[in-house]
């Protein structure tokens, strides 16, 4: 394989979700058995090819997952949400049930696009505040 230039992988990394680059991150981790030290760095770094006003948009760092409605698959949604919070089953079906409501709150961004995301998969409605 040929070998690429910085400036080559940064254009590869400015085209990435953040999905897509924090995936990328824990695979180099296990690969090469080393932990980045800044990985919001790394994602925040390609924000501002955006322009305009839309980094400032971007720089909140907290975000709540609100379940808008549950879709077809209920089921698979429930899974999900119990995937990500430490709620036992009849509490993760009331909440599924009780939509919309908020899954997580005061999520950092990453983690938050992959609840999204998780959700969204699962056949959910869901948006960030």
């Amino acid at each position: 394989m040929a070998k690429m230039s910085t400036e080559e992988l940064l254009g590869v990394f400015e085209e990435m979700t953040l999905i897509e680059l924090s995936e990328f991150v824990k695979a180099f981790e296990d690969k090469f058995e080393v932990t980045a030290a800044a990985p919001v760095a790394v994602a925040a770094a390609g924000a501002p090819a955006g322009g305009g006003d839309a980094p400032a948009a971007e720089e909140k760092d907290e975000f709540d997952v609100i379940l808008e409605s549950a879709g077809d698959k209920k089921i698979q949604v429930i899974k999900e949400v119990r995937a990500l919070t430490s709620l036992g089953l009849k509490e993760a079906k009331d909440l599924v049930d009780g939509a919309p409501k908020p899954v997580l709150e005061a999520a950092k961004k990453d983690d938050a696009e992959k609840a999204k995301a998780a959700l969204e998969g699962a056949g959910a409605t869901v948006t960030l505040k």
